[in-house]
């Protein structure tokens, strides 16, 4: 299941290179202790520093795995969850005759596919021919705007992102979207800026790209300068997008355009010959997320020599199907993405990630079997009911808003009402009766698994929306709040300890999944989320004055933000991380007053020495322990827009009067902050 993400805003942090999977089984898995108490450092005071207090005896003795570029508790669970997610993708490998189409046939002969190593070795870059072929094929222009919608019908994004998706301003239906992109590293300010690092990854990919034509049979020389030349076309395509901040608001990326209004912006672009290669025809309207980036998209395709163009194309193909073909490109490609970028010392087994590729091109497949293993119907329930008490907890924090009107405060709470809940899995499945995965081709089968995805899309267009989909699969060890739906989306893996323990007092799961839940369902009034309507409608319900008082508490939080230097002289970006900040400090405080209501709370009895309310904050912090390789965190601080672990922690915090009184913070402690200096949004 291929979904455009940038709709969603996410829980968990952004892990490069990989589609997260976890869970655990009920069958097997043991009872977990409600708080490693293990993870306290007693020699660090929680008022000083509650994240090395809460979790420096786990940072201290769980060093990060070669194949991991962190480690912490969602890494934990996603190993935890590779352990059944194994069994059974070996057990369906086992399983002969099963019906072509049939779950079992499909999980089983992709899985079995991309464990054969032999053929895959043997095969070499042939799986590839029909793509390069097309590719060497191209004698016009024309010739190149057809294959590169051809590629976007097999996954591939040269130019930009095109997708389908729900429409920003009429959502009951789905619109076209295209979305700035065709450039291989993960952020446009690493093409951008000057800084030491932004220049070494530069340098460093260049010689990745030149590494990857000689491996295609290209000679040293020949694919100096061919990388040299992809190098300029993507640097064009970055220079003219935007930075990740300015694709945070909403209203400045939807931009509906009709076909005609297309040419004029990128007029030695044919769109027509595009849209009619990838099988849209009599196209209305796109919705353009950034206008600049097309125009640079039709002045790079009219200036660029045709061979370079070529190029280009060839470089999308290898690059985004590396991992699937042999060995030689598989180590090329983790040792730029993986071992550079991300700092991790080694590749993760071969079984770990064809799992991954199966979570990605058939996910669903593999979430039915896998929720029959590890969610039944009970762990469903129980966390609906968490959820149903968040939802009042949130509706009473709007009512009690000292700083909000009467007017913005009904057209909140109508907004609340009108939540959509998914717990666990879908209602209704992915179809996959029409897709073709057997156990001869690995790169074939994750092709096939694109091209049916995009027919599917191509078919959505104009529709209303389906109101059964997910946007992510169940063993994702994640959740998620859809603007457009208006819907909160909370999977089966992360409906588990530490998130979620049956096992565990009402305050360590309140401050765990309690905060997640709370977390999500205040992404419906971030600073981008609350520019939605109750029906996923970008429209503005807020007086002026309210919304000027909105923004004037936001900027504090970013500015508290921006302060934090997690390493060397990089900083934390508060304006790109606000939305994610707004949701923990919100959740949290809304977690909290649900807490309140408890019978555990009033009562207020020690558990391994805690009040209620410390275990609370405990239960967060317990999700949050990690260790992070240095390349990995440089990173995450240039493209993830959640904070580091340790300052979703220390951030929060201190702006709450809650933790200030659970561990007698004063002034002088280093997680003190005046009160007229603390921020209260939700």
């Amino acid at each position: 299941m291929k979904i455009n993400m940038r709709h969603f805003a996410l829980f968990a942090p952004l892990i490069m290179l990989a589609v997260i999977l976890s869970g655990c089984s009920q069958k097997t898995a043991p009872i977990k202790p409600a708080f490693d108490i293990t993870s306290i450092d007693s020699t660090v005071s929680p008022a000083d520093d509650f994240y090395k207090f809460a979790t420096n005896g786990f940072t201290k003795n769980n060093p990060i795995p070669d194949d991991y570029s962190s480690w912490g508790t969602f890494e934990q669970l996603y190993e935890e969850s590779y352990a059944i997610l194994h069994t059974i993708l070996e057990d369906t490998k086992l399983k002969t005759g099963s019906e072509k189409g049939s779950i079992t046939q499909l999980v089983g002969d992709f899985y079995k596919a991309g464990m054969d190593t032999l053929k895959i070795e043997s095969d070499g870059i042939t799986p590839l021919n029909k793509e390069l072929e097309m590719i060497d094929a191209i004698a016009t222009k024309d010739d190149l705007i057809k294959t590169a919608a051809y590629l976007n019908t097999v996954g591939m994004s040269p130019f930009f992102s095109f997708y389908v998706g729900v429409d920003d301003k009429n959502s009951g239906f789905y619109a076209a979207n295209i979305w700035q992109g065709g450039y291989g590293l993960p952020d446009v300010d690493y093409y951008r800026n000057d800084d030491e690092r932004s220049v070494e990854v530069r340098t460093k990919y260049v010689e990745h790209i030149a590494n990857m034509f000689v491996l295609a049979g290209k000679s040293i020389e020949d694919s100096k300068t061919i990388a040299e030349a992809i190098m300029s076309i993507e640097t064009d395509l970055a220079k003219a997008g935007n930075r990740r901040v300015d694709n945070r608001d909403p209203n400045k990326v939807y931009n509906k355009t009709t076909i005609s209004e297309l040419g004029e912006l990128a007029p030695d672009f044919d769109w027509d010959l595009y849209f009619n290669s990838i099988g849209w025809s009599n196209p209305d309207f796109v919705v353009v997320g950034q206008p600049n980036s097309v125009k640079e998209v039709g002045k790079i395709v009219g200036s660029y020599d045709l061979a370079q163009l070529k190029n280009y194309l060839t470089w999308n193909v290898l690059q985004i199907n590396a991992y699937l073909l042999g060995s030689n490109f598989v180590n090329e490609r983790f040792e730029f993405s993986g071992k550079f970028l991300n700092g991790s010392k080694a590749l993760s087994d071969r079984w770990k990630r064809v799992l991954q590729n199966a979570n990605g091109s058939i996910g669903d497949a593999l979430g039915q079997l896998y929720v029959k293993e590890a969610f039944p119907p009970e762990a469903k329930q129980r966390a609906r009911k968490i959820v149903d008490n968040l939802l009042v907890a949130m509706g009473e924090s709007i009512r009690n808003l000292e700083w909000m009107s009467e007017e913005t405060k009904q057209m909140a709470l109508k907004k609340l009402d009108g939540f959509g809940v998914k717990i666990g899995y879908p209602d209704k499945w992915e179809d996959y009766s029409a897709l073709d995965i057997n156990d001869d081709t690995y790169l074939r089968n994750v092709l096939n698994a694109n091209v049916l995805q995009h027919e599917k899309d191509m078919k959505k267009i104009g529709q209303p929306v389906e109101a059964y989909e997910w946007s992510m699969v169940p063993q994702m060890v994640n959740a998620y709040y859809s603007p457009t739906r208006n819907e909160i989306v909370f999977p089966a893996a992360i409906l588990q300890p530490p998130f979620f323990n049956a096992d565990a007092d009402d305050a360590i799961n309140y401050g765990a999944m309690g905060a997640v839940i709370g977390h999500e369902v205040t992404h419906g009034f971030d600073d981008s989320g609350r520019q939605y309507d109750v029906y996923g409608n970008i429209n503005d319900w807020w007086t002026k004055e309210d919304g000027d008082k909105f923004t004037a508490r936001a900027d504090v939080l970013i500015k508290q933000f921006d302060a934090f230097n997690p390493i060397e002289d990089m900083h934390i970006d508060g304006t790109m991380t606000l939305g994610e900040n707004i949701g923990d400090l919100g959740g949290l405080t809304v977690a909290f007053n649900a807490l309140k209501k408890t019978e555990e709370f009033k009562k207020g009895e020690l558990i391994d020495g805690f009040t209620p309310a410390q275990r609370f904050f405990l239960g967060w912090a317990q999700v949050w322990k990690n260790n992070m390789r240095d390349d990995y965190l440089k990173l995450l601080l240039k493209i993830d827009v959640h904070s580091p672990a340790r300052y979703r922690i220390n951030g929060p915090f201190p702006n709450m009067p809650e933790f200030v009184e659970a561990f007698g913070v004063k002034p002088g402690d280093g997680m003190w902050i005046a009160p007229e200096d603390r921020v209260k949004i939700w």
